[in-house]
């Protein structure tokens, strides 16, 4: 089992920047594979930035060159950098680990203005 804990969304104007954590605990020698996905209203939840299983980072489209992922290297806090906010980056941003089962967090709500 693994737990995850996010935290650090707000409300920012366009152009903004935040920084959002996941705390993660458990079986944390068995993640896989770490990243962030959001959900804004009335959409299916999307991919945004990922690490994968051999340590390699990946990105959506809409968020490449704006967005960093990290983590430290027990795994134990996962971070998502945003820079340079949009109102469409306006979501609930969910942390999710796997490895070997597939673990959500609670989210955290980002609201960017215009």
């Amino acid at each position: 089992q693994v737990q995850l804990v996010e935290s650090g969304g707000g409300l920012v104007q366009a152009g903004g920047s935040l920084r959002l954590s996941c705390a993660v605990s458990g079986s944390i020698i068995s993640i896989n594979v770490m990243g962030w996905y959001r959900q804004a209203p009335g959409k299916q939840r999307e991919w945004v930035a990922s690490f994968g299983s051999a340590g390699s980072t990946h990105y959506a489209d809409s968020v490449k060159g704006r967005f960093t992922i990290s983590r430290d290297n027990a795994k134990t806090m996962l971070y998502l950098q945003m820079n340079s906010l949009k109102p469409e980056d306006t979501a609930v941003y969910y942390c999710n680990v796997v490895g070997p089962g597939n673990y959500w967090g609670q989210g955290t709500q980002v609201t960017v203005s215009s």
